[in-house]
């Protein structure tokens, strides 16, 4: 059972959700991939604990705060691949800008692998 709830937020509609106490996605409205990763039900819900730790997550960053992504349990559904550039996303400094091919450097070295491609990275429908 995978557990939904929506955030209003400044930038829209955000929803959010969990499964096994850990949040494993966030869409905002109307974006490409919009939950369409998922199989198993869904379920709204208005009480959840990774939820609600997520939405005051979300009302720090949006008053201007900086919280550290660390302090919610990140659970995100794919590949190996998507989880390594997820894992890389997560580490990017407040204020820092990287590239696809930054990414795919530091998933090369990872790998020990010579190079890794940037469009990989940057396809957003990574194997």
């Amino acid at each position: 059972m995978i557990y939904i709830t929506h955030y209003n937020s400044p930038i829209g509609d955000i929803l959010l959700a969990s499964k096994n106490d850990k949040l494993i996605g966030l869409w905002i409205e109307n974006q490409k991939y919009y939950l369409s990763s998922f199989k198993e039900e869904l379920q709204e819900v208005e009480n959840n604990e990774i939820l609600n730790r997520t939405k005051e997550w979300l009302d720090k960053y949006f008053d201007g705060e900086k919280p550290n992504i660390n302090e919610l349990e990140l659970e995100p559904i794919g590949s190996d691949f998507r989880k390594k550039v997820w894992k890389i996303l997560c580490n990017i400094p407040y204020g820092k800008v990287i590239t696809y091919n930054d990414i795919a450097k530091e998933i090369a070295k990872e790998k020990a692998i010579k190079k890794m491609s940037a469009q990989a990275v940057g396809r957003g429908s990574w194997a």
